[in-house]
C-alpha cells in the first residue's frame, strides 16, 4: 500500500485518471488535490476535471493569469447540478493553490485548469447558440443563426431530452446549423495563420473550444430527437456525451503535451477501461466511456485508478463484506491508500448499496481493467489532509 501516486506516473504516462465511486463522498476531493500537488513536482502540468469545458474557462484564467476572484472563478467556472461543484470545498482549495503556485512562474510552469465535460445534464441540454455566436464573432462573420435557433428554450427544456417528438434536433434547421458549424471548423482550420497572427494561439484553441462544444450539442440533440427503442436512443445519448468527453481530453493533451503530463479527475463510470453498463427505468443501458475510448487511442500513456469507499455514514455504507473487493482493501488500508488492481485476486461485488445512495461499487470488470486502486476506508476526517496541507513549491 502506498500514498505516493508517482509511481503510477512514470513514463509513458501523459494522462493519469483519477476515479471516484461517488460524487459525494468529500475525502476524494482533498485526496486529489494533495496527489496533484505531489504530482506537479514531477512535472504533471495540468488538470481536468468532470465540469463543463467552456465553463472551465473562468477558472483556468484565474489560476493562470489572475483574472477575476477566485469568487468569480467558483461560481462561473463549474458547471452541472450535482455536488454544486463550485461550493465544494475541496474545489474552491485546489483553485486557490493553484493561483498561489502559478504566481511568479513562466507560463511554461504554470498549472493549467480544464474541464472536460459537455454542458449537458441527464435531462436537459443547452442551445448550441453561445457557442456558435463566440466561433461566428472570432471568424468576423455576421450569420443570420437566430432564425435556425429560434428560442433557447426550445433546446433546452426536459421535453426536448426526454421526448423525440418535442426535439428539434432533427429538424431542417438543425441541419442547416450542423453544416454551418462544419464550415466554421473547416474556416477556423484554413485561416489558423492568419487568425493567429492577428490574436494569439491561446484564442484560436478558445474559439476551438467553444465550437467543438457547440458541435457537440448540435449531434446530441440529434440524438435526442431519433425515433427509436428509448433504450438504444438513451445509450447513445450516454455514449455521445462519452465520446465528448474523449474527443476533449485528447485536445486538452494536444495543448499541453509540450508542458507536461495531465491528471484527470471524475466518476469511475468516465475514466474505467471497461464497458459501461446502467439499468434504469427498466431499461439496460451501455456505451464506451471516455475512458475506454482514450485508453484505446492512447494505450499505455493512459494510466487509469479507480476510487473505492469502505464505509460512510453520509452515504448509508456500513463496513463492506469481507468476501467483497471493498472488504478485501478496508482490511489491509488503514484510512487511505493506493494499491496495485491485482491485490484482490478473488472477491466479489458489494450488495449493500442502492441507487439512491450514489456509490457505484468495485466489480472484477472495472478491476480487471484498471491499473490501481484507490481506497478510502471511512470517516473523511481521517483520510481528509489538515487544513493548510497544500503546500506551494518554490
Amino acid at each position: 500500500m502506498s500514498h505516493d501516486i508517482r509511481d503510477l506516473a512514470t513514463a509513458p504516462c501523459e494522462l493519469l485518471a483519477l476515479g471516484e465511486p461517488t460524487h459525494e463522498e468529500p475525502a476524494f476531493g482533498h485526496i486529489r488535490n494533495e496527489l496533484f500537488a505531489s504530482l506537479a513536482s514531477q512535472g504533471f502540468r495540468s488538470i481536468a476535471l468532470e465540469t463543463d469545458r467552456v465553463s472551465a474557462l473562468a477558472v483556468d484564467d484565474f489560476v493562470q493569469y489572475g483574472a477575476g476572484t477566485l469568487d468569480t472563478a467558483m461560481r462561473q467556472g463549474f458547471s452541472h447540478s450535482y455536488g454544486d461543484l463550485g461550493d465544494v470545498a475541496a474545489n474552491r482549495r485546489l483553485v486557490a493553490w493553484m493561483r498561489e503556485y502559478n504566481q511568479g512562474r513562466p507560463a511554461e510552469k504554470r498549472l493549467a485548469f480544464h474541464g472536460f465535460d459537455a454542458p449537458t445534464e441527464n435531462t436537459s441540454a443547452p442551445s448550441p447558440r453561445r457557442y456558435l455566436e463566440f466561433t461566428c464573432d472570432y471568424l468576423g462573420l455576421d450569420l443570420d443563426l437566430a432564425s435556425l435557433l429560434g428560442t433557447d428554450e426550445r433546446w433546452s427544456r426536459q421535453e426536448a431530452i426526454l421526448d423525440p417528438v418535442m426535439s428539434v434536433g432533427d429538424s431542417p434547421e438543425a441541419a442547416r446549423l450542423r453544416a454551418i458549424a462544419d464550415d466554421l471548423l473547416t474556416s477556423l482550420y484554413t485561416r489558423a495563420p492568419e487568425l493567429i497572427a492577428a490574436t494569439a494561439r491561446t484564442d484560436w484553441f478558445r474559439a476551438r473550444t467553444y465550437l467543438a462544444t457547440g458541435l457537440g450539442l448540435l449531434r446530441y440533440h440529434k440524438q435526442a430527437a431519433q425515433r427509436i427503442q428509448d433504450s438504444a436512443r438513451i445509450s447513445g445519448l450516454l455514449a455521445i456525451r462519452a465520446a465528448l468527453m474523449a474527443q476533449n481530453l485528447l485536445d486538452i493533451r494536444g495543448i499541453e503535451e509540450h508542458r507536461g503530463a495531465t491528471l484527470v479527475f471524475a466518476h469511475n463510470a468516465h475514466l474505467q477501461r471497461n464497458v459501461s453498463t446502467m439499468r434504469i427505468a427498466g431499461m439496460d443501458l451501455d456505451w464506451f466511456s471516455a475512458g475506454a475510448i482514450v485508453g484505446s487511442l492512447l494505450g499505455r500513456r493512459y494510466t487509469v485508478v479507480v476510487g473505492s469507499l469502505g464505509r460512510s455514514e453520509s452515504l448509508g455504507l456500513a463496513e463492506p463484506e469481507p468476501n467483497t473487493y471493498e472488504g478485501f482493501l478496508q482490511r489491509r488500508i488503514a484510512t487511505w491508500g493506493l494499491t496495485t488492481a491485482a491485490a484482490p485476486t478473488s472477491a466479489c461485488t458489494r450488495t449493500d448499496t442502492r441507487l439512491d445512495r450514489h456509490y457505484s461499487p468495485l466489480d472484477r470488470a472495472i478491476v480487471d481493467s484498471a491499473d490501481a486502486i484507490l481506497h478510502v476506508t471511512a470517516d473523511p476526517s481521517t483520510a481528509t489532509p489538515a487544513p493548510g496541507g497544500l503546500r506551494v513549491a518554490k
